[in-house]
């Protein structure tokens, strides 16, 4: 039978939510679920795919997920940069440029060596994080309290089998390198959300900007509010899920891909067939050598080229590895290595029209069938952060979140419509996270992979210098647009860290004054202590015991329902749980108590009825009685009726839900640290939507009991 335990890395386990992860006692009782059990939750997720076929299927699929913003990036980097009357050589060592960021960051860094460093198969930035919180104790809670209410089996938390490097043991001695680290790989997270809200605006907007090419008495005004109310058109359709229209995404895609390089051979062929002579590097030394501090600045576009790269890492988890890497080494790369060809030999043809590089280098008999392609792809490039893959199990849909990227995309285009001020502001996104994802990589190799320590140095001067050049370059640019990411990540990065780090402290309360099941019967042991009629749901948050708001309750109230079942409501890192595997009950050692655990993927709705609720989770009770009497603790059918009256009863005497509210007390003991970041957490958390009216509770079937933790 399946026992109580959480899916996914520790630190995120006990995150993800207000209520998260389960309650009940390690004593060797059998844990009950309901009948016809198939595999657990954890393989409840996409399946990747098996066999030659599915993986060509999925790298196809991938082409309108996964490269949408890396693909269409040719419509906005030349555009974006900030030249004064290029030459010939200038164009050259532009191209190498472009050429050697994607071969060394695209092939080398992300589809050669990222893909590596998946945690349970997700990738991206916080993904390398969670990696190095199971491997290595580098979370912000110590890995013992991680241990105790995770759940997780030992082969989830750090591995102890080999002597620990020196820099996993400064991590684990130093709080404030932790949480360092903790800020870092939220930052990287916020600067992903900051691409979703700048990928849709400069897609959208580059590609509705060639309009003016055949029209040039089309003002720049007016596309921009094209654009606007292409974006608003699509925000309002996220609500109907993309999976209906998302069979069209990678045919788009694929048109896009196809026809582009095509494009490409044929400007090489009429305008400058010997382009590829700058593929040899000397001629990046010619071009700074030549351009001094204007080619510095430059970078602040070229770093565009490889918008998107990060996805390659990040949607990992909606693919499999060899899926994305056959789809970027065989299409992507080779499409825009040949763009960016035949875009740059039209310019040392034509050296004044960069600021409308992509649909100036079209020939003219093609330019409407391509502009319509553009405009697809570029709208399929805006949606591709917010949908999952066709055959991914649901969708997450947040009306709140789609309405606010929507407000922020529209503001962007409107307010800074300029496309050199929003390349501005897309540079400084693109270059951070791949340096941040540069930096968790180095860890990864030097704690979980113990990569020999020449590689690790080769790899971390070739790319450090490599994005700390652009990082650089397009931090100049933050008074021309390029504040705006910086200044939503950051915002969104501390509201995350405060939340975590509250988190946290609540939990590391709540497993230090934590209440066993000993300490339970003593207190209800205890002189004037009553058993009220009735059935309670006690809401719990932790693993192995309950809630301190319990013994606060208890001790207060002088009572406990005759039934009562805590009830731990937790959210599992995959899709769907399978309603056979949704209740999972066990009996504990007092009269009338038990523990229940309700489980949710993320695409799950917590959409039950109370009473629905309370059926549900009562003759998951009652099966598990008489399971257990039938096989491992023989009673006579006389008690199991007895039992099983009693419940009856205890539901029809009334049922009533408790769930506790837990305060930071902040004394003038607490340092300004806790202070602030405790301080709004606890804002945060006033905030916070309880998952009672979520699970249908009635409203006089609720109660909240308040508690003050001291910090």
């Amino acid at each position: 039978m399946p026992t109580n335990q959480p899916v996914g890395p520790p630190e995120a386990a006990v995150a993800a939510s207000e209520i998260e992860v389960g309650s009940g006692r390690s004593d060797g009782r059998r844990h009950h679920h309901l009948p016809d059990s198939r595999d657990p939750p954890g393989r409840h997720r996409l399946d990747k795919g098996k066999g030659r076929g599915a993986t060509l299927i999925l790298a196809y699929q991938t082409l309108g997920v996964v490269f949408g913003g890396l693909v269409t990036s040719p419509l906005y980097v030349y555009p974006s940069m900030p030249l004064k009357s290029p030459t010939e050589e200038d164009y050259l060592g532009i191209y190498c440029i472009m050429f050697w960021t994607l071969t060394l960051i695209g092939v080398v860094k992300y589809t050669g060596i990222a893909l590596k460093a998946d945690d349970q198969g997700e990738g991206g930035t916080f993904a390398l994080y969670s990696l190095l919180c199971r491997k290595v104790n580098v979370g912000i809670l110590h890995s013992k309290h991680v241990e105790s209410n995770s759940g997780v089996s030992r082969r989830g938390l750090p591995e102890r089998t080999e002597k620990q490097s020196t820099l996993g043991k400064f991590f684990e001695q130093s709080i404030v390198a932790r949480r360092v680290l903790l800020f870092i790989a939220m930052l990287g997270m916020c600067m992903l959300i900051g691409d979703g809200i700048l990928t849709p605006a400069i897609s959208v907007l580059s590609a509705m900007d060639g309009v003016r090419a055949p029209f040039p008495s089309v003002s720049k005004s007016l596309v921009e509010a094209l654009s606007a109310i292409v974006l608003i058109v699509l925000f309002l359709l996220q609500k109907f899920g993309t999976s209906k229209v998302s069979f069209l995404f990678s045919p788009i895609m694929g048109a896009w891909t196809l026809t582009t390089p095509l494009v490409g051979i044929y400007s090489i062929m009429k305008h400058y067939p010997s382009i590829f002579k700058a593929l040899s590097p000397h001629y990046i030394v010619q071009f700074f050598w030549r351009n001094g501090k204007e080619g510095w600045l430059s970078l602040g576009g070229t770093v565009l080229c490889i918008t998107g790269s990060e996805a390659l890492f990040a949607d990992l988890g909606h693919f499999n590895r060899t899926s994305i890497q056959i789809a970027f080494l065989c299409t992507i790369y080779p499409s825009l290595v040949l763009t960016y060809a035949g875009q740059t030999a039209y310019l040392i043809r034509h050296p004044n029209d960069y600021d409308d590089g992509f649909y100036k280098f079209i020939p003219r008999s093609i330019y409407w069938p391509m502009f319509a392609v553009a405009t697809l792809a570029a709208i399929v490039a805006s949606q591709s952060w917010s949908i999952l893959p066709p055959n991914k199990e649901g969708e997450v849909y947040s009306p709140e979140i789609n309405y606010i990227l929507m407000i922020l995309c529209v503001a962007v285009i409107l307010i800074f419509g300029d496309g050199k001020d929003i390349g501005n502001a897309f540079g400084v996104v693109v270059s951070l996270v791949m340096l941040i994802t540069t930096i968790l990589l180095t860890l990864v190799m030097i704690m979980i992979w113990r990569t020999p320590t020449v590689l690790v140095a080769l790899y971390f001067c070739v790319f450090f210098v490599m994005e700390g050049v652009y990082v650089s370059a397009v931090f100049t640019k933050i008074p021309e647009g390029g504040w705006i990411p910086f200044a939503i990540s950051i915002i969104l990065a501390f509201i995350m860290f405060g939340w975590f780090y509250g988190r946290q402290r609540k939990v590391e309360y709540e497993l230090t004054h934590k209440i066993n099941l000993d300490r339970l019967e003593t207190l209800l042991s205890e002189p004037g202590m009553q058993r009220v009629p009735g059935l309670c749901f006690f809401y719990t948050n932790i693993q192995d015991g309950f809630t301190p708001i319990l013994g606060h309750y208890i001790k207060n109230m002088r009572s406990l329902h005759k039934v009562t079942v805590f009830t731990t409501l937790r959210y599992l890192l995959v899709p769907k749980v399978t309603p056979c595997e949704r209740i999972i009950v066990n009996k504990l050692a007092l009269e009338g108590v038990y523990g229940c655990v309700i489980q949710y993927g993320y695409a799950d709705s917590l959409n039950h009825e109370g009473d629905d609720l309370v059926t549900q989770v009562t003759n998951a009770l009652i099966a598990h009685i008489r399971t257990c009497s039938s096989f491992s603790s023989p009673g006579s059918p006389e008690e199991v009726h007895q039992e099983v009256a009693y419940i009856e009863e205890a539901k029809l005497a009334g049922v009533v839900h408790i769930r506790g509210k837990a305060r930071f007390y902040l004394s003038n003991s607490c340092g300004w640290f806790d202070k602030i970041l405790l301080g709004f957490y606890e804002v945060l958390h006033s905030n916070c939507r309880s998952a009672l009216p979520a699970l249908g509770v009635p409203l006089p079937q609720r109660i909240e009991v308040g508690m003050l933790y001291d910090a």
